[in-house]
């Protein structure tokens, strides 16, 4: 294949090197003629080693615009292969689209093959004795250095991490044609080795990347690290996600056997700590990977289970108070999501004697971008479900719509069963596979969507994605900020959130930092009917209709240490516990409807300059989250 540009030659070489300005050819027998006896030799050497330098400058200053120009030609190839994936798939109703997803994927292959290629040539220019030793030069080398990295990563992404993703393509095309998704889980479980090979090979080069000079006095190689860095940050994240896909997937979805699921689909118009209050639920069996339920059922079908769970001392002394364990409603008061899980799987098996092999939860938000790529369903009384209304309708209009409380109450459930049904389909039909998968995608990366297993090996790689909703325990920066509804109500679908970390210079005892919490009731002060305005919470001063009130969570790092706490400028106290290795600081707010209340909490934290972890919880509206880059420690 030809790549346009090659590296130059030595006859090349030597014909530049010829046409250099005679002022720097040195005549024969200059040196000897001009210098005493017993300094020529020396300065023969200084002049000799002279033109090795400039010679060596030329050189790499020649093959790093090669290099450059190699490095171009392999990001164009990598941008037409990202745009033919992504802008591929067939549309419902024009077949199965499965030649022409062989065909797409042939071309990806050679597209992926220039691109390799370019990018390989580009290693091999930057590498060999000049761009070594000038690696090495202290501070004037550091530019080479990150030249040379940066096309080795280049290099090793373009061999080793991207064809295990195409070579995906026509495996599961071709396997899957016209088989539905049980072989597409098998193709899943074929790639895994593949995969998990080039999520190490991202990994290590992200890290080799990292370590790479990124402040020299060369701007042009500073923007190329800064600019892999950046693409590798989430490239890591999404091979680490197809890593666990392929390995938990196939075996959750029924190919070894069938799998019983307990799905809980929460409204977070009432919140709680894994997103919303746990409304309506189904069980699903999953068998080759076709998907049946077995029922469905709403709050009040468990509200009498009483299951025996034991989730530990530190669960107990924090959420103990409030029955998690045997009142529904309050069952996910922890944004850890295995606890939730835990309680809910038992909860089944008191009610009806059955096993389940795991737990999912979602919401209407994850309904409604599920629905793009099933299409609209319809509820029992006929009214159109859709991916524009669902989240409006279970959450705001249908409290009003539906004057009898009984049919209230079914909403939900019936919205969800419909979607349910509308996916199960669209799972097993080849022509809609890629829209569902694409929905998927966009699910989890607004965290909507939760997954625990009762298998050991799963439940650890589930734990390791934020698919698993765990609540980290390492001692890295942390910032989590959770809010429980304790009206009963359904006012959080106008609650707004905001959370600001702030930084400060460091000391002898840490960091200071400074968490500002901004949360806005957007509730109209009339016309919500009683079930969304309800105050069950019976508050002992006077409230208007639209009045919220929430328990409000700060989850800290590790080490953490609370300074002072205010609200609206006016000092208070904070109740302060531990889970998972966190400081948690809680706090019980009253927020008027139409009104922003600000917590502010000071705290003094580890030395790090690594920026937080942000834990969002999924409500209606999302976080909006502003991190502060660190400042300099002063020693």
């Amino acid at each position: 294949m030809s790549l346009g540009l090659r590296p130059p030659r030595p006859r090349l070489l030597s014909r530049l090197l010829s046409r250099l300005p005679p002022r720097l050819t040195l005549p024969p027998g200059l040196l000897r003629r001009s210098l005493p006896p017993r300094f020529g030799p020396v300065r023969l050497l200084l002049v000799a080693a002279a033109v090795l330098l400039a010679a060596g400058a030329a050189w790499i200053a020649v093959t790093g615009l090669f290099a450059r120009a190699e490095l171009l030609a392999a990001k164009r190839d990598l941008e037409t292969l990202r745009q033919s994936v992504t802008g591929g798939g067939t549309a419902p109703g024009q077949g199965s689209g499965s030649a022409s997803a062989v065909a797409g994927a042939t071309d990806a292959r050679r597209t992926m093959g220039s691109a390799a290629d370019h990018a390989g040539l580009a290693h091999r220019l930057t590498t060999g004795p000049a761009w070594y030793l000038a690696s090495r030069i202290p501070f004037v080398g550091r530019p080479v250095d990150t030249v040379r990295g940066a096309t080795h990563a280049a290099d090793r992404l373009t061999h080793e991490v991207f064809p295990a993703l195409v070579r995906m393509v026509p495996d599961i095309a071709r396997d899957t044609r016209g088989r539905g998704f049980q072989a597409l889980l098998s193709a899943l479980r074929g790639s895994a080795p593949g995969i998990d090979r080039a999520a190490r090979a991202a990994a290590e080069t992200e890290a080799a990347v990292a370590e790479l000079p990124g402040d020299t006095w060369l701007p042009a190689a500073d923007r190329l690290r800064e600019e892999l860095a950046r693409r590798l940050d989430g490239l890591t994240s999404v091979m680490t996600d197809a890593r666990v896909a392929a390995r938990v997937l196939p075996p959750m979805l029924g190919d070894e056997g069938p799998r019983r699921f307990f799905v809980v689909f929460q409204n977070t118009a009432e919140a709680r700590g894994t997103g919303g209050m746990p409304a309506a639920f189904a069980v699903v069996t999953a068998d080759e990977g076709r998907l049946s339920f077995e029922t469905f059922g709403n709050e009040t079908s468990l509200a009498k289970a009483k299951p025996v769970v034991d989730l530990g001392a530190e669960f107990t002394s924090r959420y103990g108070p409030s029955n998690p364990t045997s009142t529904w409603a309050n069952s996910n008061l922890s944004p850890h999501f295995p606890y939730a899980a835990r309680i809910w799987a038992e909860a089944w098996r008191a009610q009806s004697g059955k096993h389940v092999d795991g737990v999912v939860a979602l919401d209407p938000s994850a309904l409604s971008l599920l629905l793009r790529a099933t299409g609209p369903g319809r509820l029992s009384d006929g009214t159109a479900l859709t991916a524009g209304n669902v989240l409006d309708l279970t959450e705001r209009t249908g409290y009003a719509r539906y004057a009898d409380p009984a049919r209230r109450k079914t909403v939900f459930f019936d919205a969800a069963r419909t979607a349910a049904t509308r996916l199960a389909g669209a799972v097993d039909d080849p022509r809609r596979q890629p829209a569902v998968l694409d929905a998927l995608h966009q699910v989890l990366e607004q965290d909507r969507l939760k997954v625990w297993s009762n298998w050991e090996e799963e439940q650890r790689l589930l734990e390791t994605r934020p698919l698993g909703g765990v609540l980290p325990s390492d001692e890295g920066p942390f910032a989590g900020l959770v809010v429980n509804n304790t009206t009963g109500g359904k006012l959080d679908y106008y609650l707004d959130r905001n959370l600001e970390w702030i930084p400060g210079r460091c000391t002898p005892d840490g960091r200071p930092v400074i968490v500002r919490i901004s949360l806005r009731n957007r509730a109209p002060a009339s016309g919500l009917s009683g079930d969304v305005t309800l105050r069950a919470d019976k508050p002992s001063y006077p409230t208007r209709p639209g009045d919220n009130r929430l328990l409000v969570s700060y989850y800290a790092s590790a080490g953490a240490e609370l300074t002072g706490a205010a609200l609206d400028g006016t000092p208070v106290m904070a109740g302060t516990e531990i889970e998972h290795g966190h400081p948690v600081y809680t706090t019980d707010l009253e927020l008027p409807a139409q009104q922003t209340r600000t917590l502010t909490l000071t705290l003094i934290e580890p030395l790090t300059d690594r920026a937080p972890t942000v834990l969002r919880q999924p409500l209606v509206n999302p976080l909006r989250a502003s991190v502060e880059p660190y400042p300099p420690c002063v020693s």
